[in-house]
């Protein structure tokens, strides 16, 4: 938190879970505990509970409370570094989906070679399944996100697969092919048609969709393919003396390659198909991974971005009913202040 109040001034912070504890924490931070409101919670949801359990009994817990603030109006977003399938279930159960969204979605930032540096990656865990229409809305949601995260005013979306050719691939992916195809207008975005796993951090496209399953281990092997290569560089450049001269003359140039490839810059997932926006931190994060999932949910909860993306998915409806493909939902709004 004091990373993201040294570097944003406006942001607010509602913290939830035992008082004392965090009181004292956050005192260690000068001028931390005016931004700061603490609610004190005496449970706390640990990464072995089940979601079913903290359904019927994480009333009392932190994470409950940081959802419930968002619920109420009083949180604009929450940031969580818990249990993931846990907080995905109570902010089914207190926010609850948005009308017409089947199946909500968690969304991550993926390095690419665009010009802003990251790609949007959905479904990667919300749910191992996906039907067609489910990866139409995730395709809607994703353009949505886009739009008010990453100011891309017509994002290109790609629907991933084992193959670009149109004959490849499952019965529901050639049906959400089709689907996608059809609400280019209605959703604001361009479709690229089908994408390999080598255009997850191309500049082919913006947007990738695809099921649960797929997209979380395609987000993990990402994760440890590049400390697996911060490593390899670390022991390369330490391996001889000369090895080391090298690393110094080069210092610069990794120390930006680093930056680029750090996972901790796009740390957030954030929960798409609710009344509300949630952001799921790894739980393993250090400060810098934190910082960055709270600058992202401030600025989704400043924009109004659940809002925005409550009308993107009601704009998929039948082209008779289609009233909203011509709404805006680029970002702007004066909302702040996060749930943690």
């Amino acid at each position: 938190m004091a990373q993201s109040a040294e570097h944003n001034p406006k942001i607010g912070f509602l913290v939830h879970g035992p008082e004392d504890e965090l009181r004292a924490l956050i005192a260690r931070r000068r001028g931390l505990a005016e931004r700061c409101e603490i609610r004190h919670a005496d449970g706390v949801v640990s990464m072995e509970d089940k979601p079913s359990h903290v359904m019927r009994n994480g009333k009392g817990t932190s994470m409950w409370a940081a959802i419930e603030a968002v619920r109420s109006g009083e949180a604009a977003a929450a940031v969580s570094c818990g249990n993931t399938g846990a907080l995905m279930a109570v902010s089914m159960l207190r926010l609850r989906k948005l009308p017409g969204v089947n199946r909500p979605a968690i969304a991550c930032l993926w390095p690419s070679r665009n010009p802003g540096g990251f790609n949007i990656m959905l479904d990667v865990g919300a749910d191992i399944r996906a039907e067609a229409g489910d990866l139409l809305q995730y395709a809607l949601m994703g353009a949505s996100y886009a739009r008010n995260g990453m100011g891309l005013a017509r994002p290109r979306v790609g629907l991933l697969n084992v193959g670009t050719e149109e004959h490849k691939g499952r019965a529901e992916l050639k049906a959400a092919h089709e689907l996608i195809s059809a609400n280019t207008e209605a959703g604001n975005f361009d479709y690229t048609g089908f994408v390999e796993g080598s255009d997850i951090p191309s500049a082919r496209v913006d947007v990738i969709v695809t099921d649960g399953f797929t997209g979380n281990v395609a987000l993990k092997t990402g994760e440890g393919t590049a400390t697996l290569i911060g490593e390899l560089l670390t022991q390369a450049f330490k391996a001889t003396p000369l090895s080391r001269i090298a690393a110094l003359l080069a210092m610069t140039s990794l120390r930006r390659l680093n930056r680029r490839i750090d996972p901790r810059r796009v740390n957030g997932g954030v929960f798409l198909g609710l009344n509300g926006t949630v952001v799921k931190s790894h739980g393993s994060a250090d400060a810098t991974g934190v910082a960055a999932a709270i600058g992202l949910a401030f600025r989704l909860g400043r924009s109004g971005f659940s809002q925005r993306l409550a009308a993107r998915v009601a704009s998929a409806a039948p082209p008779s009913e289609d009233t909203a493909a011509g709404e805006s939902d680029d970002d702007s709004g004066n909302h702040n202040g996060t749930g943690e």
